[in-house]
């Protein structure tokens, strides 16, 4: 059985912080690319962030020099550590593993930022 659970999010102050974490079980990480995606409502889905299982990083242009993806392997869990954050930022965050064909999505985590 794989899992993924997302935590991290909460309310923010625009400029403020997150570390979102996806902590995943019944796989192992290490031969997935890790993937980070947000949806607000009325929105579609979009790239936030990747991490192959190689460590290559990327980013979407909206978030590139603010989000930092990250993994650890042996904690079967991917990171998104969220900086200066903005309230277009406002989405429900969510982590994805890939793998060939294999494809699995976690259940989501909200981050609003607003003051």
């Amino acid at each position: 059985q794989v899992q993924l659970v997302e935590s991290g999010g909460g309310l923010v102050q625009p400029g403020g912080s997150l570390r979102l974490s996806c902590a995943a079980s019944g796989i192992i990480l290490s031969i997935y690319e890790v993937g980070w995606y947000r949806q607000a409502p009325g929105k579609q889905r979009e790239l936030v962030a990747t991490i192959t299982r190689g460590g290559d990083t990327n980013y979407a242009e909206s978030v590139k020099g603010r989000f930092t993806i990250s993994r650890d392997n042996a904690k079967k869990t991917g990171y998104l550590r969220m900086d200066s954050l903005k309230p277009e930022d406002t989405a429900t965050y969510y982590c994805r593993l890939t793998r060939g064909t294999q494809d699995y999505w976690g259940q989501g985590t909200q981050v609003t930022v607003s003051s």
